[in-house]
């Protein structure tokens, strides 16, 4: 039988790695991160990974496991974690699902839906439209995907209006169909979000993008690009890093880029927040302080 997991979840900033350790230390688990920029290697400043010091405090899983030049998929990421969750239920050890990526937690917690083949053909003539036509006729059929996808994100925006294009119906409306008729999930648990007040939240991410500044990432820059990672990788696209690619490039300008990180990463968490818009099954909360941790180490010794 699947174990019970911890599953947290909200936008970035709101403290879910600091809930997440020390739930993990007060019950003797251990963290499986679900986070779509946090597997590639070398990324560690700019994605807010957990620290060397964190992760020796408690072991963390699905961090580092791809290059910054290799894919990640939805369902690549549900086989890692469902790798590492098997692993520690067979030690008897505590899971808590860490992360900020919708996507990935909808894909552990309830599977993908089956959408229609690739259509190579399609897929070309969607890339010929450009990316803000992309964008801009994804917003027009689909918005609700539109809301929840990074307008640098072409891979998932071309997907979805391939979708759309295949079927005569969003890919918003395939997922939630899929969503709602799945009755049995893949396993049972305990979904707790941290949704700080706006301003106050947004205050925490200017910090943030300004201590990851002071902390090296220029720097965690500089080696992505020594080593051959430039954009039009994807991975290269990640808030904070195409900014920075961007200055290195000599086409932005350092202040402006600053100031982009921080209001992409507003724009970002405000995403983060809209995916879980109308489900019920998460339980909120304004600040990390006020999650019953009692309550979910009872839930994972299922008393």
């Amino acid at each position: 039988m699947p174990p019970r997991l911890v599953v947290i979840v909200g936008p970035t900033g709101a403290g879910k790695t600091r809930l997440a350790i020390e739930l993990a230390e007060r019950i003797g688990g251990e963290v499986v991160s679900c986070d779509s920029q946090q597997v590639y290697i070398g990324m560690d400043i700019g994605t807010g990974k957990a620290s060397a010091a964190e992760r020796a405090r408690v072991p963390h899983h699905v961090l580092d496991v791809v290059r910054p030049d290799q894919d990640m998929t939805a369902a690549r990421f549900v086989e890692l974690a469902d790798a590492a969750i098997a692993q520690l239920a067979a030690r008897g050890v505590p899971v808590i699902v860490c992360g900020g990526t919708g996507l990935y937690v909808r894909a552990l917690l309830l599977g993908l839906f089956d959408g229609p083949p690739a259509s190579p053909e399609l897929r070309a003539e969607i890339a010929a439209l450009g990316l803000t036509a992309l964008r801009a006729e994804l917003e027009r059929v689909d918005p609700a995907a539109a809301a929840k996808i990074d307008r640098r994100d072409e891979k998932r925006m071309t997907r979805a209006l391939e979708v759309y294009r295949l079927t005569g119906e969003p890919i918003s409306s395939h997922q939630a169909r899929h969503d709602h008729r799945r009755t049995q999930p893949r396993y049972e648990a305990r979904v707790v979000g941290i949704n700080p007040p706006r301003e106050a939240l947004y205050k925490v991410i200017d910090e943030r993008v300004d201590a990851m500044l002071a902390g090296g990432l220029e720097a965690e820059l500089a080696a992505l690009r020594a080593a051959g990672y430039r954009p039009p990788l994807r991975s290269q696209q990640a808030i904070g890093y195409a900014e920075l690619h961007a200055v290195a490039d000599g086409s932005l300008d350092r202040r402006r880029a600053v100031e982009l990180i921080k209001r992409n990463s507003r724009h970002y968490a405000r995403r983060q927040i809209s995916w879980y818009r109308g489900d019920d099954g998460v339980a909120w909360h304004v600040a990390a302080s006020g999650v019953d941790l009692s309550d979910l180490e009872r839930y994972l010794k299922g008393l």
